[in-house]
């Protein structure tokens, strides 16, 4: 799913597999409509000229060490067939990243170049034949009650912009390879949704039962048999303050959402990692436990590394402030020297995010950046960009963020089993040669 991602399951994937060959025919035809030694300033640039190696992260190093080297693309999957094959890293039927340079710089991510993570195989392609009719089921309020989608479009409207990202979006970065898909930064992306907003349609159904704790969304997924439910289906508890602004949405960057991005309709909670956006939603309950299916039960913890997921650790809610560049990479091969634009993305996770600064030389000396494009609001990320002038040399570049809460980027990642969370700017950091 495109934002529920967790640590490589192999039973999932084999699930995947094997029943995404039965459905993928149908699915694929619904697409949508060295720190520098000298720092000089000069008007609004920065003449750097990087002379040495000290403090470079050796994730920066590993990203870098050797010339770039084009892996042998895979096909894309059937049933997301209308994706842009130039902007997509197919890691495998149930995986795909958006490749660093397709980010590009008008903050919203195209449908066709937005990532997917999905855990289980979407419903059959027929649940979009007739989106009006997709039914959810409201409990945990005073008037519990089965809504179609028709209805629930009578009850209110809204529109948010928002990063939604991978809980594992920059695994494949931590210096200790931790289990599960090696992400870098493209399971993530800035997308439009339209929906009823939950917290109008508790008001409509008489407000959430007292004493409840938490929001609980089920995803509509088919379930294989002969394994038991709760081992295997999609559903997750989130703070009952999630709901806040929280929507169960039908429109996705203008248009109906995607099957493969949990159309007909998607729970959508800002600020949360992709995981808690559950797609499919066929039951929304307010309820005081957390759901003890399995993707939550023992499922993205923060379990420390060697460790299994329990209860008793800290699920993988709430998206950290962060930031990355995008433009120079290493990819992209040998930087020129002269005049050149460090651009990328951050955001505050629960919080708006404030502003960014860059490095050039590990994070040894830091410089503002400026925001560019307008301020969708405070879950959405803003671009940005640093104009600096680069002698010939090796440089480290990396940017960091703050939120509105005055919260800094941390600078080390929160190492843990399943590699969720990783927002460190030295992680994200990336090696550029300059000639």
């Amino acid at each position: 799913m495109s934002g529920r991602c967790q640590r490589a399951a192999p039973l999932h994937d084999y699930l995947f597999e094997t029943i995404m060959t039965k459905h993928s025919s149908d699915i694929s035809a619904h697409k949508p409509s060295n720190p520098a030694r000298r720092l000089v300033l000069t008007g609004t640039a920065v003449t750097l000229a990087a002379t040495g190696m000290a403090g470079l992260h050796k994730s920066a190093l590993a990203q870098a060490a050797l010339p770039p080297v084009a892996p042998l693309a895979k096909p894309l999957p059937a049933y997301v067939a209308w994706k842009d094959p130039a902007a997509m890293i197919v890691h495998s039927s149930n995986t795909l990243e958006t490749r660093r340079s397709a980010f590009g710089t008008s903050i919203i991510t195209p449908s066709d170049q937005l990532y997917i993570r999905n855990n289980l195989p979407a419903p059959d392609a027929s649940i979009v034949a007739d989106r009006d009719a997709w039914e959810v089921q409201i409990e945990g309020v005073k008037k519990p009650q089965l809504l179609s989608l028709r209805q629930l479009k009578n009850i209110g409207l809204e529109t948010t912009a928002m990063v939604l990202q991978c809980s594992g979006n920059g695994r494949g970065l931590f210096p200790v390879k931790a289990s599960g898909t090696s992400w870098t930064v493209g399971a993530a992306g800035c997308v439009v949704w339209s929906g009823v907003p939950v917290r109008d349609l508790v008001e409509a159904l008489g407000g959430v039962t007292d004493g409840m704790v938490y929001m609980t969304g089920t995803g509509g997924e088919k379930l294989p048999e002969g394994l038991d439910p709760k081992s295997v289906m999609v559903e997750r508890s989130v703070p009952l303050k999630a709901m806040g602004d929280a929507l169960l949405a039908w429109e996705m960057n203008g248009v109906p959402i995607p099957l493969a991005h949990g159309g007909p309709l998607r729970l959508i909670v800002p600020g949360y990692t992709g995981v808690n956006n559950v797609k499919y939603i066929k039951k929304l309950a307010f309820t005081l436990e957390q759901t003890d299916a399995a993707i939550q039960k023992t499922g993205y913890r923060m379990s420390a590394p060697g460790q299994k997921g329990d209860p008793g650790q800290p699920s993988v809610w709430e998206m950290a402030t962060k930031s990355w560049i995008n433009s120079p990479a290493p990819e992209a091969g040998i930087v020129a020297a002269g005049q050149s634009l460090i651009k990328g993305v951050a955001f505050g996770g629960i919080n708006a995010v404030k502003g960014v600064e860059v490095s050039v030389d590990g994070g040894v000396t830091w410089v503002a950046a400026r925001f560019v494009g307008p301020d969708l609001g405070r879950y959405a990320w803003r671009q940005f960009v640093a104009s600096v002038k680069l002698a010939p040399g090796i440089y480290v570049i990396a940017s960091r963020a703050i939120d509105s809460m005055g919260n800094w980027q941390a600078e080390v990642n929160m190492a843990n089993a399943g590699g969720y969370s990783n927002a460190s700017w030295r992680d994200h950091a990336l090696q550029i040669t300059v000639a």
